[in-house]
């Protein structure tokens, strides 16, 4: 079985990422975690149920006790250069649960980096006082490489991509599906559903990461509704192609919504903004989804976002049953804990409580 150890980092960087996936195992087991495209249906499947299985457990003080006695002996450094809120504290109350102690970085101003110190080197700093990194940045291929060099040391520790630059949010994903899971859990599942798309589609890593993973189920339709220069690029274009998956692009919100299973809103991200202020230029006023937009929604859709948001959510929708996204978020933290519990080797002590 191939491994980061068996391939220079400038040949693995040059794979196409569906080959990448591979090369993320170690003794046949998950260890790195980067991509949308490590997932197939099984491991959703089963990450979704392992979830599940976690939040009943915890929902009493003594299988909260239980799952704080898993992985006491482990230590997790979140090193997040780049500014978090949801994604930081899911991870970080994940590793609660499973009893984690926790190092942070969350400024380079305050580490050796300020002094000239490369990332390499911080990074394989954290694997001498550290059993998992998680890191979130926004260089694009960072998570990559330093996963590509920690298992080419002596101490190899894993690393979960949080976020890397505009390429992939692989646990937003994770998050995303779950959520999905659950609010169709009554109608067949994700399978044969409608799921659009809406906003800045164009720098979104966490609509390229969910659009890879709802590939693997079946007769899904996806929908992206963006203004011409939000729209997805042509790597979306060519996966979804490759993949047999129908889709479609359009400017029209309005004649989409009636027809959605589910709805992804997303924020404008000016922060990729080439030059500064350029996406305020772009009218974005008809991505936005309101009351009058509400009245137009299955009464069995729903409504989801990433986080943060600006305007392209009324907050007056919040209340609305089929607005999904402050489930979603707690999803996050769910969805990490089992993620986290597979990769240090847990779960079939979670499988086997019997409380």
């Amino acid at each position: 079985m191939k491994t980061l150890r068996d391939v220079l980092f400038d040949e693995f960087h040059k794979l196409p990422v569906q080959e990448k996936g591979a090369y993320m195992k170690d003794g046949g087991r998950l260890f790195h975690v980067l991509y949308a495209q490590q997932f197939n249906r099984a491991s959703l499947d089963e990450l979704g149920t392992l979830a599940t299985n976690i939040r009943f457990i915890a929902k009493s003080e003594k299988g909260m006790r239980f799952l704080q006695d898993l992985l006491p002996h482990k230590r997790a450094m979140l090193y997040f250069t780049q500014p978090s809120t949801r994604t930081f504290l899911s991870f970080f109350a994940a590793c609660q649960i499973l009893g984690i102690r926790i190092g942070e970085v969350r400024d380079r101003s305050v580490s050796s980096e300020l002094k000239g110190e490369s990332q390499e080197d911080s990074v394989r700093t954290f694997s001498s006082y550290f059993d998992l990194i998680i890191m979130r940045s926004e260089i694009g291929g960072l998570a990559e490489r330093m996963a590509w060099l920690l298992s080419n040391t002596d101490r190899p520790v894993p690393i979960i991509n949080a976020g890397s630059g505009k390429d992939q949010h692989p646990t937003q994903s994770l998050l995303d599906i779950y959520t999905l899971q659950r609010s169709f859990e009554k109608r067949g599942g994700i399978d044969g559903k409608k799921i659009v798309f809406v906003g800045d589609l164009a720098r979104g890593r966490t609509v390229r990461s969910l659009a890879q993973l709802l590939t693997n189920y079946q007769d899904v339709e996806q929908v992206f509704v963006a203004p011409p220069e939000l729209q997805i690029g042509e790597d979306i274009r060519l996966m979804l192609e490759a993949a047999g998956v129908t889709f479609h692009v359009t400017s029209d919100f309005a004649a989409v919504i009636p027809e959605a299973d589910a709805i992804y809103m997303t924020r404008i991200q000016d922060e990729w903004d080439q030059v500064k202020g350029e996406s305020a230029r772009i009218n974005t006023s008809s991505f936005c989804f309101g009351l009058e937009q509400l009245k137009h929604l299955r009464g069995d859709a729903v409504l989801l976002h990433p986080f943060p948001r600006r305007n392209e959510i009324d907050p007056a929708v919040d209340r609305d049953p089929r607005a999904v996204y402050w489930r979603q978020m707690r999803n996050g933290m769910w969805i990490r804990s089992a993620l986290i519990a597979s990769l240090c080797n847990v779960v079939d002590e979670i499988w086997n409580y019997s409380g």
